[in-house]
């Protein structure tokens, strides 16, 4: 006889996904705002291709250095990582022109 299957485990749960950045390290080193990153993370989001379209899909969280992403639809670690990077690059050339600026 074979093995029945679980149909629950096929089916759609209700689970939201969580996603977690710990930033203490590069914060303590200056090369990241958490306040900065959690506030471009906001503007930047796309949800339902819009970008600051969060609603009640996607929440967005703080505390000290810590940053969790919560999300009630499908959403990618790899697309998080882009927009870090994104945020570092912007960032950190930001930085390199003011003190370019400085140095003048």
């Amino acid at each position: 006889m074979m093995p029945v299957k679980n149909l629950m485990a096929w089916g759609k749960s209700d689970t939201t996904e969580r996603l977690s950045l710990h930033c203490t390290h590069p914060a303590e080193d200056g090369i990241l705002g958490a306040a900065n990153f959690e506030q471009f993370l906001q503007e930047r989001i796309k949800v339902n291709r819009k970008a600051g379209n969060l609603g009640s899909i996607v929440i967005i969280e703080r505390s000290k250095s810590k940053i969790t992403v919560r999300s009630e639809v499908p959403f990618s670690k790899r697309y998080l990582k882009y927009l870090t990077k994104k945020y570092l690059k912007n960032n950190l050339l930001s930085n390199q022109d003011k003190e370019e600026e400085d140095k003048d």
